[in-house]
This record gives structure tokens, sequence and C-alpha cells, in this order.
């Protein structure tokens, strides 16, 4: 796949590669909902970037997380991104976390769980 613009131009990027590469949880703003997310995969969807995080805190447009940790995996478009900060709650994982999913289209860095 040809990379239609540089991810480094959106706002949230540098915070999320941040925190993929440290392991620390990522406070931010997604379609009007606060959030603390945990960064694991960042990549490219259609053309735009997109990030796979693990959702430890807040809620989305289905509502309050899931109870069950195996569910709460998110796909979040970059560009949609608000208020994008380093938080101080612990960076989380589930044990079904996937990086070799169909869903991205090439992968630019992914989360080291060794």
């Amino acid at each position: 796949m040809t990379l239609v613009a540089h991810p480094r131009r959106c706002p949230a990027w540098e915070v999320l590669e941040e925190a993929l590469t440290q392991r620390r949880s990522v406070r931010a703003r997604y379609h009007g909902h606060d959030r603390i997310i945990c960064p694991h995969l960042l990549g490219w969807r259609h053309g735009r970037i997109v990030a796979l995080v693990y959702q430890t805190e807040g809620s989305s447009s289905s509502g309050p997380i899931p109870a069950d940790p195996r569910h709460r995996w998110r796909s979040l478009f970059l560009d949609e991104i608000e208020d994008a900060t380093i938080a101080d709650e612990q960076w989380q994982t589930a044990n079904n976390y996937n990086p070799d999913s169909d869903f991205f289209d090439s992968i630019i860095l992914t989360v080291d769980l060794k």
C-alpha cells in the first residue's frame, strides 16, 4: 500500500507513538467521549492512520466499557482523537491481543509484549 499522508502530521501521532513504545496510557477524547487508552498498534486502514487501543476507563458511543477485558479493544482513527496526553494510569492489555489482524492494510508500529 502507498502511504497517503505522513502520520506525524496528525496531532495525536506523537503522543500515541510515545505511549506505545514506552507502554504508557493516554487520556484522550474520541467522538465526544473521554477515555483512558493503551495503544498497542499504529497502522493504516483505507488511507487513514489508525490505532488499535485497549480502553481501560471512560465510555464510548456504545456505552460504558465492558466488564470482560477481552472486549475493550477499540480501533480509533488518529485524526479524530482530540486532546491526547500521556496519563498516569497504568498501561494495560488483555490476553487476546492480536497484532496480525486483517483489519489493517499495513502496520507501522506495534507494542513489544516481551
